[in-house]
């Protein structure tokens, strides 16, 4: 059963939802942008279920987290969720980022580093540029005032697989939490931090056919974030690749926390 808390930070609190064992592994884990932790409830009771603490922070302005909305870097999502892993006495942690999701992962990694034991990054772009034409059909997604069929076109083009459903998408979007997420990307210009695997392990769970961010090899990767990446790229999935293919995701966390 989910449980749900309130952690307070000076300017911000964060709604926090909580499975598995109170004393399991603790695995942390970030959506992407403008979505909730809804987007893991297919993978959280398969982790639950091989013994993981699941811990879910809702982004500010989503369910009950709230805090500032402007004038934020990525450093202040990142301590959103620093503040969760102190106040829930969770020790380092396996920190997961789906797509936006990552790059809070690895600032956080940054920052605080005795906070994090490994990352796994899902379906996430290396670097924050995002090519213009894949960038419409993400912005398309957000759109309300486009039509249900203009919006499935721009979901299945930029985060499904053929063949995948991409109408379990339609809802979830949270387009002032997109603003405020892209502002703070921008507003951060160090790029230090984003070579999480110099430091710590780090997983990347591809998606073979992601057009955002398509499958680097195991050397780019590499290259790109230091010699302690892995690569595990799964089959039938886009960029959304959560509720596409829930299982191979939480199998290779699951081999991932356990290594």
């Amino acid at each position: 059963m989910t449980e749900a808390r309130l952690v307070r930070r000076e300017g911000a609190v964060v709604e926090v939802l909580l499975d598995g064992p109170a004393h399991g592994p603790a695995i942390v884990l970030l959506p992407s942008l403008g979505r909730g932790a809804e987007d893991y409830a297919g993978v959280v009771p398969l982790l639950a279920d091989a013994g993981l603490r699941c811990v879910r922070p809702e982004p500010r302005g989503i369910g009950r987290s709230e805090g500032a909305m402007v004038g934020l870097t990525l450093h202040d999502l990142a301590a959103d969720v620093a503040a969760v892993i102190e106040a829930e006495r969770l020790g380092p942690v396996l920190l997961v980022g789906h797509a936006f999701g990552n790059w809070v992962a690895r600032v956080l990694l940054h920052d605080r580093p005795g906070q994090v034991r490994a990352i796994a990054i899902l379906a996430a772009a290396i670097t924050t540029e995002i090519a213009p034409e894949i960038r419409a059909s993400i912005n398309g997604s957000f759109d309300m005032s486009l039509s249900e069929a203009q919006r499935l076109a721009h979901l299945q083009r930029g985060y499904f697989a053929p063949g995948n459903d991409a109408r379990v998408w339609l809802p979830g979007w949270h387009p002032p939490v997109a603003r405020m997420q892209r502002e703070a990307t921008a507003a951060t210009t160090e790029r230090a931090w984003l070579r999480a695997a110099e430091r710590v392990k780090l997983l990347y769970v591809a998606a073979a056919e992601d057009s955002i961010s398509p499958p680097a090899s195991l050397e780019a990767l590499q290259a790109a974030m230091g010699p302690k990446a892995a690569l595990v790229v799964v089959p039938r999935a886009g960029h959304a690749l959560l509720p596409e293919q829930p299982r191979a995701t939480a199998k290779a966390l699951i081999g991932f926390a356990q290594s």
